[in-house]
């Protein structure tokens, strides 16, 4: 299959979904998840499918989130990104409600990568606001979004000058985060940490550097320091 072919396959999924056949457009669909296909032709199937007013696109997501399949949080995901446009908090909600349903470490990076990641680069204020009750959430993946939502903003950033205040306000919204005892939500918030250490170095020691003291686990620590120069490295290891 070919992106041109995937996208055409959105579009009759669409069509059928718009038409409330939502047991017609899953069969056209699982086909497809139940053998080995690119995410990024998923992608393209998902956006179509996104693109159809929410109400009508919904129930056919929560039809194939029934499935639970690796490929279906990828369509599903690429759906919702469409639609955060139209209704940042309700797109947002129904993130964490399909990534709490998923309850795995990949539908939760999934998600995280293709909504409030991309939401961070389009609308950062609003988007930093609706992340920060997920620090404290009672479910680890969505704690493990919030990482994964920096590491995806700060890998489009490419460490341009001109975003070092939101690169500042990340490490500021991950800082709860840093005392963290749940491995799967330290992986994903030492992603994040990483990734900001690998775009912007200076600022990210020196804002670990503050946070010395802190009960932390040596896993955050050695994942927020691993892009680090080896200078800054061992500068921050000394200070902890």
């Amino acid at each position: 299959m070919r992106i041109h072919d995937a996208r055409e396959l959105g579009k009759r999924l669409t069509r059928l979904v718009s038409d409330r056949q939502v047991e017609a457009a899953y069969g056209l669909l699982s086909p497809l998840l139940a053998g080995r296909i690119s995410f990024r032709l998923l992608d393209a199937i998902g956006e179509q499918v996104g693109n159809e007013p929410s109400q009508a696109a919904n129930l056919f997501l929560d039809r194939v989130a029934d499935q639970r399949t690796m490929g279906g949080w990828v369509v599903i995901a690429s759906a919702l990104r469409q639609q955060f446009s139209h209704d940042l908090p309700a797109t947002f909600d129904r993130c964490r409600t399909f990534v709490t349903a998923a309850d795995v470490w990949y539908a939760t990076d999934t998600f995280g990568e293709r909504i409030p990641g991309p939401a961070l680069g389009a609308y950062f204020e609003p988007a930093l606001a609706l992340l920060e009750p997920w620090r404290e959430d009672p479910n680890r993946w969505a704690r493990r979004m919030v990482g994964v939502a920096v590491h995806f903003w700060t890998k489009r950033s490419h460490g341009a000058v001109q975003f070092l205040p939101q690169a500042n306000a990340l490490l500021n919204l991950l800082s709860p985060l840093l005392e963290e005892r749940d491995t799967d939500v330290i992986k994903g918030v030492g992603w994040g940490l990483k990734t900001l250490g690998k775009y912007y170095p200076e600022l990210a020691s020196d804002w670990l550097v503050q946070q010395a003291g802190r009960p932390h686990r040596a896993l955050m620590l050695r994942k927020a320091t691993t892009y680090l120069p080896a200078s800054l490295q061992q500068h921050v290891k000394e200070k902890f």
